[in-house]
């Protein structure tokens, strides 16, 4: 019983040691660095694309990026109190030193296709727009160079301390960069309602994303894959980190969007007003995208599973 007893506790000691040596690792060393390409980019500085790049930029990535001083300069994205750390969006503005004035328009597309910076740390597992077309990546990165006033030049500076958690799944690699395959993706045509929608709600504005069942269980490679696809029940958060679950956005007659009409959904996107008059939290920004996007919107999630859900009409 002795002999037992010792190996016991020789092996609980060399287990301690273990868990020991891989929390000061994950608390130590530094984040994973991954290899950097600079991507071909065809930027296009016509009215067109700079239109194109504004409506996404705006409607899209200022969500997150929008500061404090109006521009796409970065604001605090997740608190400690939500686990990962205190993490901020990056400041996207001009700056040639503290924003995208030290990227190359390569070292953006690699950017935002895989979620690698140009010191080959991850951005997180937020920043990866792998189904976004050549155009559209380049219509964005031409707008993000404009001289737009989103975008001129912000000094503000943020640094994102990540937990101990964010650290872990990090470097064991549960967050990991997309990989890239190389392969040209073409806008659909917008005369193709239905394609043309789809690729909005997935692959531009991520509509899924925020309306799909958990960050966590969501498939970015393959959207349709997500657990409760446009279900909704995922908890969003607004500026001030109060926490709405996301809307049923599914054909369902009853828990989804199936009764209502083109009409009500547009009102419910632009103004956050539901058919019978209610208000819509702020976790639901208000896009003000064009009819022709909002129509083939409408016209893709006709044609989504009606899926049931137990998220209350109070949801985003």
């Amino acid at each position: 019983m002795k002999r037992i007893l010792k190996i016991l506790g020789v092996l609980l000691g060399v287990i301690v040691l273990a868990i020991a040596g891989i929390a000061a690792w994950v608390s130590l060393s530094d984040m994973p660095v991954y290899p950097v390409q600079k991507l071909p980019v065809n930027l296009s500085v016509d009215s067109a694309s700079l239109a194109r790049g504004k409506n996404i930029v705006e409607n899209h990535c200022a969500h997150c990026h929008r500061g404090d001083d109006g521009k796409l300069s970065g604001r605090l994205f997740s608190p400690e109190s939500e686990g990962f750390g205190e993490i901020w969006s990056g400041n996207i503005t001009n700056h040639p030193t503290l924003g995208l004035g030290r990227y190359q328009d390569g070292e953006i597309a690699y950017l935002l296709r895989t979620g690698v910076k140009r010191d080959g740390k991850l951005a997180g597992p937020f920043m990866m727009f792998p189904n976004i077309s050549d155009e559209d990546l380049a219509a964005v990165i031409a707008y993000l160079r404009s001289d737009a006033p989103s975008v001129q030049a912000s000094d503000e500076k943020h640094a994102t301390k990540y937990s101990f958690l964010a650290k872990a799944l990090i470097k064991l690699g549960a967050f990991k960069p997309l990989p890239y395959e190389g392969k040209p993706i073409i806008t659909p045509p917008t005369s193709d309602q239905v394609a043309y929608g789809r690729y909005l709600a997935v692959a531009v504005y991520e509509c899924y994303s925020c309306h799909s069942a958990s960050f966590e269980t969501n498939n970015v490679l393959e959207p349709e894959k997500s657990p409760g696809y446009f279900a909704g029940g995922n908890p969003i958060s607004d500026h001030d980190f109060k926490q709405t679950p996301s809307r049923n956005i599914t054909p369902h007659p009853e828990q989804g969007i199936g009764k209502w009409t083109p009409e009500q959904f547009q009102m419910a996107v632009r103004a956050g007003v539901r058919p019978d008059g209610s208000v819509l939290t702020m976790s639901m920004p208000r896009f003000s995208m064009p009819e022709e996007e909002l129509s083939a919107i409408w016209a893709y999630l006709r044609t989504v599973p009606a899926l049931q859900a137990t998220v209350t009409a109070s949801g985003k």
